[in-house]
């Protein structure tokens, strides 16, 4: 693994006083403050293959989304044993957060970067410009991190372009961008283009080796998956009267439907890929509850509490249950219960904490094999696959099975806030949408949503609300 830089400016939930911890919710903070990152040198000894249709050997990045996950992104292409690689064009919708970006980046990795100021684009519409910094047909990749109610416009544009293309989670807001993604990443495989989705622990090679277990039989039929994410998340303070209210909701952007799909989708999408990948399908309904405490005072549109049960075609369940309460039990991990034995998939933070039990008893004394510890990081794993793709022409497109995952978390979230069973044919064919004008919305546009006297967004009240 490798040192990450911590931005100044993260772009997760509110850190007003009043808030509860919420450091458990930056992975990439996690990261950059365990002291298990071991920085590698991305140059050092590498034999480097020829980009096709390229010249140079260098694959050229554009980052779209200078937050966290696209600052740490960075720092994983940098670091990757496939590289050379160079950053040499940025984008955010707001300027501090480029600039932070920026200077955190070239502190360290001057030597990969090459972003003079008319390469780094502010604004709603610097995204395009960005992608317009890359060369069609070549090796070079657009770094979509921003929001994902605005990534189906910009996967677009970028298939359209023709540069390859790696998307941080979550990909849509609603089923109709969920759509797009899909349609997107069908044209993409047309033109032998590469997309790399940001579920980074389909390449945890632990949680490879233990598929293969399951899919030899080793554990039995699949009976129960159960899944947990229970950790300290901060609630929204009021907006301050100084900050414009679509610039607000846009960098408080876990907190609202529109922008991201919430909280929830941005971060138990890795949980529910997890279910899905284990039972290798996807399912047909979902129901669930969900709710606040009641002292809340969060001003955005979460849920604190969420219990949720998909049930796929032969009756096989899988939960998911959250929590983003603090001074409560906290816990981060994915079991699965098959007719033989027990096993766990997933650990805290996604590490690639993978055993087999004896029996059904998920204990430290109970382990019968455990998989050693992962020589480098999912996130890392992530950017080598798709530069050794890139490289070796090799095809890699996770556009399509990455957009199923967030529709099958767009199912579940539906369920609670709704109130209701959701199915996945609903879900899939349904023309609601958060923001329909999303693709044109400029700085100066009016906020999708209001808040009310109180400071307060509109909330899902279950038996009341419509999401499907």
């Amino acid at each position: 693994m490798h040192n990450h830089i911590t931005p100044t400016h993260t772009g997760h939930p509110s850190h007003h006083a009043s808030a509860p911890s919420q450091a458990a919710c930056s992975r990439r903070e996690f990261l950059a403050q365990s002291g298990k990152a071991v920085a590698v040198s991305a140059l050092a000894g590498v034999s480097l293959p020829a980009v096709h249709a390229a010249e140079d050997n260098t694959i050229r990045l554009a980052l779209i989304g200078c937050g966290g996950r696209g600052s740490g992104a960075a720092v994983d292409a940098f670091e990757s044993k496939q590289g050379p690689v160079k950053l040499v064009a940025m984008a955010d919708f707001f300027e501090n957060r480029l600039s932070n970006s920026y200077q955190n980046l070239h502190s360290k990795y001057a030597d990969r970067m090459d972003v003079p100021p008319d390469r780094r684009f502010v604004g709603f519409d610097g995204w395009r410009k960005a992608i317009d910094a890359l060369r069609p047909g070549t090796g070079d990749i657009a770094m979509l991190c921003g929001y994902a109610g605005f990534r189906p416009g910009q996967l677009e544009y970028a298939v359209e372009r023709g540069v390859n293309v790696f998307m941080e989670k979550s990909f849509a807001a609603d089923p109709p961008g969920v759509r797009r993604v899909i349609r997107a990443g069908e044209a993409a495989a047309a033109k032998n283009l590469k997309i790399a989705a940001g579920l980074q622990c389909r390449h945890s090679k632990n949680r490879q080796e233990l598929i293969r277990r399951i899919r030899e039989g080793e554990l039995g039929q699949i009976q129960l998956i159960r899944a947990y994410r229970m950790q300290p998340c901060g609630w929204l303070g009021p907006r301050p009267e100084t900050e414009k209210d679509l610039h607000w909701q846009v960098r408080n952007f876990v907190h609202f439907l529109w922008v991201s799909g919430g909280l929830f989708a941005e971060m138990n999408i890795h949980q529910i890929d997890e279910i899905c990948w284990l039972k290798g399908e996807w399912p047909v309904t979902a129901h669930g509850v969900g709710g606040r405490a009641a002292n809340s005072t969060d001003c955005g549109q979460n849920l604190d509490s969420l219990a949720i049960e998909w049930t796929f075609a032969d009756g096989t369940k899988a939960t998911d249950v959250v929590r983003w309460l603090p001074k409560c039990h906290e816990e981060f991990a994915t079991y699965l219960h098959g007719t033989r034995c027990a096993a766990q998939f997933s650990g805290n933070i996604h590490e690639g904490t993978v055993h087999t039990y004896r029996d059904q008893r998920c204990a430290n004394d109970n382990i019968a094999w455990r998989a050693p510890k992962e020589d480098v990081s999912p996130w890392q794993a992530e950017w080598d696959d798709l530069l050794e793709s890139i490289r070796l022409d090799r095809p890699h497109n996770e556009a399509v099975r990455a957009a199923r995952s967030n529709l099958a978390d767009m199912m579940g979230r539906a369920a609670v806030h709704m109130g209701r069973v959701v199915t996945w044919d609903e879900a899939m064919n349904s023309s609601f949408q958060f923001c329909p004008n999303i693709d044109q919305l400029t700085t100066d546009s009016p906020p999708p949503i209001v808040a009310d006297a109180q400071g307060r967004y509109p909330v899902p009240v279950p038996g009341a609300w419509t999401e499907l």
